[in-house]
């Protein structure tokens, strides 16, 4: 483990509801550390964001948390309630057309399976929660990162490298943004073997109460099973719990009247 991090972190454990607002050497006390140590590591946190100093005079700076805290807390807080706002659904979704779901978000430039329920047939997709796979593979993936900002898009695409796993991956950039477009054209995105030879999986966008995607409700299984009327069904229910726990996070879908 890297030792630095872990004193840096460890320094932020000593704020407290009580005392909100610390000084260099009440921390250096309290951690044990040397007081130039403790003061390269507050110089990090304040750089990121973790810490702000304030300086009252040249003998009282104190340091206090800062709102970068704030943002992660409230990143947290809200993957906590999609999967509690998800899974109940996501439940009753598989119990429909028993087939593997998946709840996808974006974290970095990586996609994160952050939920699972599986199917009850004996052929089935091996996937675990907390996988991550880069953007560019799969229904979900492609699904995040059609809906970003352009720019914020560019930007990733511009920095991929691409890893073929079967005849289906998508291994060039025009491909790509061709998938992109017709991803945001149709609402939704169907993978054919992409990873996986023989399988199939489709996304749909589950929107927070800005309006923004924040996760993708995927459904995957052999192609074998998902096709004619199932797959037909399978994708109806699925945009239905898309949309349900879209509703459920607060999004109101604006129609327009022209």
């Amino acid at each position: 483990m890297n030792q630095s991090v872990m004193k840096a972190l460890g320094l932020l454990n000593f704020f407290t509801e009580t005392e909100v607002d610390l000084t260099l050497s009440e921390l250096a006390q309290r951690s044990k550390l040397p007081k130039a140590t403790v003061f390269r590591l507050l110089s990090s946190l304040e750089h990121m964001g973790f810490l702000v100093k304030s300086k009252h005079s040249d003998q009282n700076v104190r340091y206090r948390l800062g709102l970068k805290l704030l943002e992660l807390g409230s990143l947290v807080a809200d993957q906590l309630e999609l999967r509690r706002v998800a899974q109940p659904m996501m439940k009753h979704l598989q119990s429909e057309i028993n087939e593997t779901i998946h709840l996808v978000i974006r974290e970095g430039d990586e996609a994160v399976y952050i939920e699972k329920v599986e199917s009850n047939h004996a052929l089935r997709l091996y996937t675990r929660i907390g996988r991550r796979s880069p953007l560019s593979l799969g229904s979900g993936p492609q699904l995040l990162l059609a809906f970003l900002p352009e720019a914020e898009q560019q930007r990733i695409i511009s920095g991929m490298s691409f890893r073929k796993f079967t005849n289906n991956t998508i291994t060039k950039k025009s491909d790509l943004l061709e998938k992109i477009q017709r991803t945001k054209e149709q609402g939704f995105t169907l993978s054919y073997g992409e990873q996986d030879e023989g399988t199939i999986g489709f996304s749909y966008p589950v929107f927070d109460r800005t309006a923004n995607v924040i996760a993708a409700l995927s459904v995957s299984g052999p192609d074998t099973r998902l096709s004619g009327e199932h797959m037909e069904y399978a994708q109806r229910k699925a945009k239905e719990t898309a949309n349900e726990i879209s509703k459920k996070l607060g999004y109101i879908k604006v129609t327009s009247t022209v």
